[in-house]
């Protein structure tokens, strides 16, 4: 174990100091971002972040802590974006919001493709903190979902149950289709989109008091 991963577990640090700190934190995340996609996390150590990144290594343990609270912090922002391009389709028509949802969903994933991988995955040894930020981010995907096809983020056990089997298939089709590359993004999201049309008719035959979702849902 190196000197960064000694200094200490837990959460991400909160954000220091005033705007130019926080403009110099997040020149760190971006840089971060470009790193950690090209070498694994065990491979890197401190020293070549900071070498990498052109900063003194002290920068980054004041503003992360450790190795650790930065390759979280790198995830946090990963998700805040994606989280943003789920949210960003409110307001939509149900059908559109739907359908701009699973494509800011696929979008993210292929332009950020190891950050993605690292979410959907769980990270270094299936991290019990990126876990949690994975579910974060499979709540508010479910909770879009459900505004969309029936007006309310609160739904039966049952749909919710159903939506979660859907969202793992799109992990797993996403992953895919990351890997090999054989697909357009347009076809994957045509897939994804008739996909969650059957699931919400299943659901819609189980919960039939749910209100009748919009046509194209």
């Amino acid at each position: 174990m190196d000197n960064s991963q000694q200094r200490g577990r837990g959460a991400v640090p909160a954000p220091r100091g005033n705007g130019r700190s926080q403009a110099r934190r997040a020149e760190l995340i971006e840089a971060g971002r470009k790193l950690f996609a090209h070498t694994p996390y065990d491979a890197l150590s401190m020293d070549d972040i900071a070498r990498q990144a052109g900063v003194a290594k002290g920068l980054v343990y004041y503003y992360f802590t450790n190795k650790r609270g930065y390759y979280l912090a790198i995830i946090e922002d990963a998700v805040a974006e994606l989280v943003e391009r789920a949210d960003s389709s409110a307001g939509l028509p149900p059908v559109e919001r739907v359908q701009r949802t699973i494509e800011g969903y696929l979008h993210y994933a292929q332009h950020n493709q190891a950050a993605y991988r690292t979410i959907v995955t769980g990270g270094v040894g299936h991290d019990t903190e990126v876990l949690a930020i994975r579910d974060q981010v499979r709540e508010r995907l479910l909770a879009a979902i459900a505004e969309g096809a029936w007006g309310r983020e609160e739904i039966p056990p049952l749909a919710r149950a159903a939506l979660v089997g859907w969202l793992s298939s799109v992990e797993g089709v996403t992953l895919d289709w990351l890997g090999r590359q054989e697909l357009s993004r347009e076809v994957v999201r045509e897939l994804l989109v008739r996909t969650l049309r059957g699931t919400v008719e299943v659901i819609m035959e189980f919960e039939p008091e749910l209100p009748e979702p919009p046509v194209g849902v």
